[in-house]
């Protein structure tokens, strides 16, 4: 118990840890990315999200015309 603790990090130790952990964390985000439930929510995104024709935007515009000058 009286012993000093000496661990001594090489920096071949340190480099060895930091790539394996970026190889781990880039495997993990291209397999979670792949999912075929992400590329559906990609498709939904590039739809419009609303009609141009709908009720609710031709009353937005109708309520917030400018006054006649």
């Amino acid at each position: 118990m009286d012993e000093p603790r000496n661990r001594m990090i090489r920096r071949r130790d340190l480099l060895l840890a930091v790539s394996v952990s970026g190889v781990a964390a880039a495997t993990g985000v291209a397999s979670i990315g792949s999912t075929g439930a992400d590329a559906v929510v990609r498709r939904d995104k590039r739809k419009p999200q609303y009609q141009a024709n709908s009720a609710e935007v031709q009353t937005f515009y109708r309520v917030n015309r400018y006054p006649v000058k």
